[in-house]
Order: structure tokens, then sequence, then C-alpha cells
């Protein structure tokens, strides 16, 4: 059985916790040192990763490259990679919209391998288990498969095209990002009437509602400054379909009034909300 070497850039909650996941059926998983904050090294420890000194050890060092960083560094890291020509395959999972996917592919190709990566559901810890939704060259997208086989990640395949997984991640966090910022919206003005246990009321008769789980507007809250670079890339795929990408640009800059508390995992609902009401 193939045990690649694997290579993590910047580990963060999502990208160590998957990168665990890979070290199952791979001969080690590496991440470079070089810059990251002692918060990174705390999580790489935690999930047994190996670290190197520098970015080109990494690569030399690495058959299979997966990026996952905040989207707005997705194609700077990827120019870091181009410039020391890594011949492995190189997975995009960071949530970006197709069209910055397939710039990325051909800035790396066609020296790298570039597999279009999408990851949807929360990090593989604690019985949680996300889909890595994949699409590029068959070969590369099988390898991945049998990488992540047993283990909390399952890796679907869509197909061979550029573009399709950060379609489907970007597709799917319209719905399940915004609808939670609308959960937010509507307890805020319950609230300033006084009728936001009743509105909680009336939801819980509906099965499924966010507005049931009220609680979550305070992690939505801790999110918002990965969630608002999220949506905007979002948007960008609906302008680039025809669509009208006004209320995706809104509900990130709504979020960013959340900027301050990131990853602020003691927020109150109340504490959020009243942060929501301040420009």
């Amino acid at each position: 059985m193939d045990q690649p070497t694997i290579g993590i850039l910047h580990p963060g909650s999502m990208g160590a916790a998957v990168a665990a996941c890979a070290a199952t059926n791979a001969a080690s998983v590496l991440w470079c040192e070089a810059g990251r904050s002692t918060a990174s090294v705390a999580r790489a420890t935690q999930f047994g990763l190996t670290a190197v000194t520098t970015l080109p050890e990494l690569l030399d060092r690495s058959d299979i490259v997966i990026s996952l960083c905040p989207p707005a560094a997705a194609e700077d890291l990827a120019r870091d990679i181009a410039v020391h020509n890594f011949t492995g395959v190189y997975v995009e999972a960071n949530a970006i919209n197709p069209e910055r996917t397939k710039r990325i592919a051909e800035l790396l190709e066609p020296t790298a391998t570039v597999v279009d990566g999408g990851v949807v559901g929360s990090p593989p810890v604690r019985g949680k288990s996300p889909v890595l939704y994949l699409s590029g060259p068959a070969a590369a997208t099988s390898r991945l498969e049998a990488l992540f086989a047993g283990t909390a990640v399952q890796a679907t395949t869509l197909g061979r095209e550029i573009g399709k997984a950060s379609a489907l991640k970007l597709s799917y966090a319209t719905f399940q990002k915004t609808s939670r910022l609308l959960v937010a919206l509507a307890v805020g003005m319950a609230r300033e009437h006084g009728v936001d246990q009743e509105l909680t009321e009336v939801a819980s008769r509906r099965t499924e509602s966010y507005l049931a789980e009220p609680e979550y507007v305070a992690k939505t809250a801790a999110r918002a400054w990965r969630w608002g670079p999220e949506l905007d890339e979002a948007a960008d795929a609906l302008a680039a379909a025809g669509l009208p990408p006004e209320m995706l640009r809104a509900a990130a800059s709504t979020l960013a009034r959340w900027d301050d508390v990131k990853d602020d995992g003691e927020l109150t609902l109340t504490d959020a909300l009243d942060r929501l009401a301040r420009p």
C-alpha cells in the first residue's frame, strides 16, 4: 500500500485535525514551524505532526501537500509553493471560489498535480466526520481517497474538473453560514421587543430550525473572522454565475462586527447580540 509523506500548510483547527487523520495511512505528516504562532505549535504537537524548519524542506520531503488556510491567504501561499517547483500532489482545500482555484491550478501546473478540495463539516475530532470533496485528475483523487480510507474524514470525488469541489463547498456555505447569521438578526430583533423566548418557542415547533438554537449565535460570532471572507468568496462565485451577490456581501459586512471576538469560546449569546447592535 502507498505510504506517502504528507505536508500540511498552516495547520489551524481544521488543518491539524485533517492532517492527523491522514497520518493513519501516511508514512509521516509534516508541517513547517517557521513564522507560525505558539497556538499553531501547540496544535501540531497535540495532533502528533512532525515539524520541519523550512518550507523547501517540507516540499522536498512531501508527496502530497494539503493547503488549509484562511481564504485570503490561499493564492499567496500557492505562489510561495510555485517558486519551489513542487512536483507532488497539491490539494487546494481552502474555502475559495472556483475561479481562484483554477488560477492556483494554472500557477502550479504542470510541475505539480493540483486537486480541488472542499471540506464540509466540523473538524474531525470528538466523533465529528467531515467530508472532503475532491475534483481533479483521477489518479490523484484516488490516491487521496486511499489516504483517508478508514478515518474520520470521508474523501469523496466529484469528477475531474477543477472547481467542482470548491463550488460545492461554497454553495453549501452560502446557505449554512448565512442562515445562522439570520438567526442572530431575528433573535436580536425579538429581544429588542421582549419576545425572544416566544420566538424560540415558535421555532421549536418546527424541526431542525436554527431559530430553536439561539445559543449558536455566540459560536457564529467567534467564527466570524473566518466566515466573513468565505462568504465574500461565495459572493464572487454568485457574481460569476450572473446571480446577485449582495446578500452575501451584506452578510460578510455584518459578520465583520464580530471580528474582535475571534475564537472566543467564552462568548455568551447576550455578548454576541450586544456587539452585533454596535457599529
